[in-house]
């Protein structure tokens, strides 16, 4: 167990002695690792910022059916009836909203006032507002519901109140998808760096590496700094990004916080919890470790 011990602490020195010897060539494999590395960090920080918010947004299952222009009140309170009584089972409640009521509701506030005092008549059309029912089946039964009003005679349009945060959803997942397709490419840049990095070290001591085996050094034993290497390299690389991360927060919170102001809500981005990223350090060590032992095995057979 000693023996084992010595060896990987032999090892660690080893790669860290490695490191020190060319500094510069050191930290710009760090700096191209942790700017690629802190891409999917900012990422997945507006992620995690974002999903409360969308959470905390309420989607009411409503729906509102605009009546054509010339539709008279009575064809608007007729329709309505008719609504009510063939989709009972999945709405909640049915109000008609007349022009005259939403022209007042207009008129109301001061911003609407001048224009609409200038419309040589009411331009509004009625509306009848439809509550759903709460179910998980919810958006693919609102779809559908607003798809057989539409075609009813005397509608012009149906507007689904909830749409914008469907689209609000549709895009967090998309961005949640690409941030998986990012951190696949961060993986392949994260390889190629401590490849080419490991295969030059492995190449400059070629002949040392020879006389090693020739005294009886193990495959192992040649192999293991070059790993603790690769690992050491994913291991700065991964702190040096969250710090770039941290760094980056800073001006992103201050131009962030003036827009959420504007609509508002609070909205701060922070780093992700310290156990993603730890998780996500350790993985990219073991992708250093593994594209370490691929190139010096490659690059040391004779």
């Amino acid at each position: 167990m000693r023996t084992w011990l010595r060896h990987h602490q032999y090892a660690f020195l080893v790669a860290l002695r490695r490191l020190k010897v060319q500094p510069f060539s050191s930290l710009s494999n760090l700096l191209v690792i942790a700017l690629t590395l802190a891409v999917p960090v900012l990422g997945a920080s507006i992620l995690l910022a974002a999903q409360p918010v969308v959470r905390e947004i309420p989607t009411s299952p409503e729906m509102t059916v605009f009546m054509k222009q010339n539709s008279t009140l009575e064809q608007a309170q007729a329709f309505s009836q008719a609504v009510g009584k063939e989709f009972q089972a999945e709405l909640a409640n049915v109000r008609l909203v007349s022009k005259e009521q939403a022209l007042k509701q207009l008129q109301s506030n001061p911003s609407w006032t001048d224009a609409l005092g200038a419309l040589p008549s009411n331009p509004l059309p009625h509306a009848i507002v439809l509550t759903l029912h709460e179910t998980p089946d919810l958006v693919t039964r609102a779809d559908s519901l607003a798809k057989t009003l539409q075609t009813r005679d005397g509608v012009d349009s149906v507007l689904l109140d909830s749409e914008w945060v469907q689209r609000l959803a549709a895009i967090l997942s998309f961005i949640r998808i690409g941030l998986w397709i990012l951190m696949a490419g961060v993986g392949v840049v994260v390889i190629a760096t401590v490849f080419n990095t490991v295969r030059l070290q492995a190449l400059n001591q070629r002949e040392e590496i020879a006389v090693a085996r020739l005294v009886g050094a193990t495959e192992a034993f040649v192999r293991r700094p070059f790993l603790y290497m690769g690992a050491l390299t994913g291991l700065l690389a991964s702190a040096l990004a969250c710090g770039l991360a941290l760094l980056a927060l800073t001006p992103l919170n201050k131009a962030l916080s003036s827009l959420a102001q504007s609509y508002g809500v609070q909205l701060t981005l922070s780093l992700p919890e310290f156990s993603l990223l730890l998780t996500a350090a350790i993985l990219v060590a073991i992708l250093g470790a593994l594209a370490a032992r691929w190139s010096v095995t490659r690059s040391t057979q004779y």
